[in-house]
């Protein structure tokens, strides 16, 4: 059978979004389905029945999981164990001692993920060159390993002192652990990370060995159910840092997993942004139970290299993410002060807001959305889901008792709350890195990003908001763009103008052989593989580094022009520049195995047709009232189309709401573009 279909599917917290795309015409299938916690491939499965094709006319399977995220967030991951140089058993607990949130005296720090008594030392040393100081003691090491079957660790992080500059010894102990120890699953720092800060790459380890056991079962356990079924496609996932990685890599390499989900819908930005020229782009994506927010700027995801979770570093490339707990699945709650508060608790998939009938009493802000008039019971979500307005005004009832206030007044209040919490989050990723958010337009999507677009929008003075085609999968969408990307690095910390132009070529051309090597393994061609060169500079001094791309080779010019763009880039990042000495910090090395990019086709254009609104629905604008919004199908709505607000705009798996004096157009991709009234 011929393989002409590409199918995406993205977990989340209480929907499985699924994106069929028929490679011959290239039409667009969105799909979604209910997630099944208790059971997450089942989802996977459920949302290739839903899709209607078969796997063997799969050529592309890309898939985005939240199960490590999950994992993290909920502390369900292994036991986990860390092995480390002799003397350094307290890197990983004490961190780096600072304190973020430096004025909340009820601040805690979080738990650990490894206990104390499962970091045991090795006698070996190297020293900051990587020339070994006190050899690798062998008879110790299988004494290590067998002490951590002992212990009953699943997993185990390997992390020795200047492992970064010669990974010898890390490579030692993992063949020892996997000879005596094959039950215990293996992190080793070095094949992570090749860079400084020896904290960072600890943290960096013992996350990717923390939900590696459960993760590398997941995806077995898909695979064998796909192969089952007779899919002999190529399995993708993507990855934190953007692009995809193998489902084979995936496993190996957990970590890059942690923003899977989310990582989809700013690929998905950016190909949007590339396609329509609609230029930089801030994206929100409102699921079930989080909201994500993110930028495309000149086309191009923001990339960095500082990540972290609940304050734990990530010492690798992950999209600039910031998560919130604001999903349509927030519960709603009074505090101790007696104020209304939303999130960031959610009600899941299981029972999920109380409109779903599921056995859900805590009102969501769902159950708000639904009583105040911006969701309906005309279409069913996920294709059988009815919301039920009873359910969802019983469920706000009990939080207006406890204020003394009106239903309507309580239902709306939970909207304005949600809204000021992702105006901060879009304000978090804009304002506070120097970017005016008016100079962006606002690409909202998810479940819930047509309900809260247009509000953030003009809370900001963002101009345009932007419903992509499918907004409730959208995510899912950008995964079909995602091409096999692999990322390395090297540290190398010497004066820019004093470096040894030989050594940093060299490392390069290490770099660029392991990259060939491993997309030639996943059979990619010469023409398929494409790879780019980075360095980290910074002032000498100074802490942080600034990322530039450099040429192939590295050449007396090169360094010349690398002084000039450093200067304007620091300038752009910081507002200043310096007559300092500017210093290398890391090479980096980027490879990516180009995955045919889908081609959708442009809609023709309509001119001076007038769509007709399927109706009205009465929507609480506050003050005791409520107006009449129309209401249209987007399935209705062609190229060139235009829409005065207020109105509502249902599809199978979103809504988009806006209001009196905003205006709406429907763009060649089927693209929802309203263009937003100024708050008076």
């Amino acid at each position: 059978m011929a393989k002409s279909a590409r199918v995406a599917i993205d977990v989340g917290g209480t929907f499985t979004d699924v994106v069929t795309l028929d490679g011959g015409s290239g039409n667009v299938k969105f799909d979604k389905v209910p997630t099944t916690p208790s059971d997450p491939q089942q989802g996977v499965l459920n949302g290739f029945a839903a899709s209607g094709v078969s796997l063997e006319a799969v050529s592309h399977f890309i898939h985005g999981t939240t199960l490590g995220l999950n994992a993290l967030l909920t502390r369900r991951g292994a036991k986990t164990g860390i092995v480390t140089t002799e003397g350094f058993r307290d890197v990983y607990l004490l961190g780096r001692t600072d304190r973020i949130p430096m004025y909340d005296w009820k601040y805690r720090k979080p738990k650990s993920l490894v206990e104390r008594q499962h970091i045991l030392e090795l006698p070996e040393r190297l020293d900051f060159e990587g020339k070994v100081v006190k050899a690798f003691d062998e008879n110790a090491a299988r004494a290590v390993a067998k002490q951590f079957i002992e212990l009953g660790v699943q997993s185990v992080a390997i992390v020795f002192l200047h492992s970064y500059v010669n990974p010898a010894h890390e490579q030692k102990m993992a063949a020892i652990m996997r000879e005596v120890a094959p039950e215990i699953e293996v992190t080793v720092s070095s094949s992570l990370s090749r860079e400084l800060r020896e904290y960072e790459r600890s943290s960096t380890a013992v996350l990717d060995a923390y939900i590696k056991p459960l993760v590398r079962k997941y995806i077995g356990k898909l695979q064998e159910s796909l192969t089952a079924k007779k899919f002999s496609g190529l399995f993708l996932m993507t990855r934190s840092g953007g692009g995809a990685m193998t489902a084979e890599s995936s496993k190996e390499t957990p970590v890059n997993l942690i923003l899977s989900g989310p990582a989809g819908g700013v690929l998905g930005a950016a190909w949007f942004s590339k396609a329509t020229g609609c230029g930089d782009l801030i994206t929100i994506d409102m699921g079930g139970t989080s909201l994500d927010a993110s930028l495309v700027v000149d086309g191009e995801p923001l990339t960095y290299f500082d990540a972290s979770f609940e304050g734990l570093p990530i010492n690798l490339s992950s999209l600039y993410i910031h998560t919130i707990g604001a999903g349509g699945g927030s519960l709603v709650w009074i505090d101790e002060g007696n104020h209304l508060q939303v999130g960031p608790a959610s009600a899941g998939a299981d029972p999920g807001p109380a409109a779903y009938g599921n056995g859900g009493k805590e009102a969501t802000f769902t159950d708000a959305a639904l009583h105040v008039g911006y969701l309906g019971n005309e279409n069913a979500l996920a294709g059988t889901l009815v919301l039920n307005k009873e359910l969802a005004e019983g469920s706000l009832k009990v939080n207006a008792d406890k204020l003394g206030m009106d239903i309507d007044e309580v239902a709306r209040g939970v909207i304005r709350i949600s809204t000021i919490k992702i105006v901060g989050a879009v304000r978090a990723i804009t304002v506070e890195l120097g970017h005016t958010p008016a100079d962006f337009a606002l690409l909202s999507f998810g479940g819930g990003g047509g309900l809260v677009g247009v509000d953030v929008a003009r809370e900001l003075n963002i101009p345009t908001v932007i419903m992509p085609p499918g907004p409730g999968a959208f995510s899912a969408f950008g995964m079909l763009m995602a091409s096999v990307q692999h990322d390395f690095s090297r540290t190398r910390i010497t004066g820019l103008d004093t470096a040894d132009l030989s050594i940093i070529n060299a490392d390069f051309a290490e770099m660029r052989s392991e990259a060939k090597a491993a997309l030639d393994n996943e059979g990619f061609s010469a023409k398929e593989q494409h790879f780019t060169q980075y360095m980290d500079l910074r002032y000498s001094g100074q802490e942080h580094s600034v990322t530039l791309p450099v040429s192939e080779k590295i050449d007396d010019a090169e360094i010349v022009h690398m002084r000039e763009v450093f200067s304007e880039a620091h300038e752009k990042a910081y507002g200043h520049t310096m007559p300092d000495p500017i210093e290398l910090v890391s090479l980096r090395f980027s490879a990516r195995g180009e995955v045919d990019a889908p081609v959708l086709p442009v809609l023709t254009k309509q001119a001076g047709r007038v769509p007709t609104p399927t109706g009205t629905r009465q929507v609480y604008v506050g003050g005791g009232k409520r107006a009449p919004y129309s209401l249209y199908d987007r399935d209705d709505l062609q190229f060139g189309d235009t829409i005065e607000g207020p109105a509502i705009v249902n599809e199978h798996t979103a809504t988009t709401v806006f209001h009196a004096g905003d205006r709406a157009e429907l763009g060649k991709y089927g693209e929802i573009i309203i263009h937003v009234a100024k708050a008076n």
